[in-house]
């Protein structure tokens, strides 16, 4: 069984930076591919950003590019997301989540393409 735990999230304003993190549990994770995902008040959950198994391939949403990063310590079995020049329309529900194929390339966009799912850390960004 996984278990993904999000934390890091809180208030910036718009221009900061904010770092969340994933916790996971369970040996096997390492060989998993990872994303993070965010829902914002009355919209669907949205793809962000993920990252392969081994973290050296990286994939990220239009809205994203070229201010969030993703990365991944399998050592500690903690993913992050590094997010620069925050807007307010970044303020979301964070999401975690676990594409339990062995040794995924990270390329996976869609929610039910991931198997395992965190509680979520709100961000939220003031104009």
């Amino acid at each position: 069984q996984v278990q993904l735990v999000e934390s890091g999230g809180g208030l910036v304003q718009a221009g900061g930076s904010l770092r969340v993190s994933c916790a996971a549990s369970g040996r096997t994770v390492r060989s998993y591919a990872m994303g993070w995902f965010r829902q914002a008040p009355g919209k669907e959950r949205e793809f962000v950003a993920s990252i392969s198994w081994s973290g050296l391939l990286t994939n990220y949403a239009d809205s994203v590019k070229g201010r969030f990063k993703i990365s991944r310590d399998n050592a500690k079995n903690t993913v992050f997301l590094q997010m620069n020049s925050l807007k307010p329309e970044d303020t979301a529900v964070y999401y975690c989540a676990a594409d339990s194929t062995p040794y995924g390339v990270g390329s996976k966009r869609k929610l039910n393409e991931y198997d395992y799912w965190g509680q979520g850390t709100q961000v939220t960004v003031s104009s």
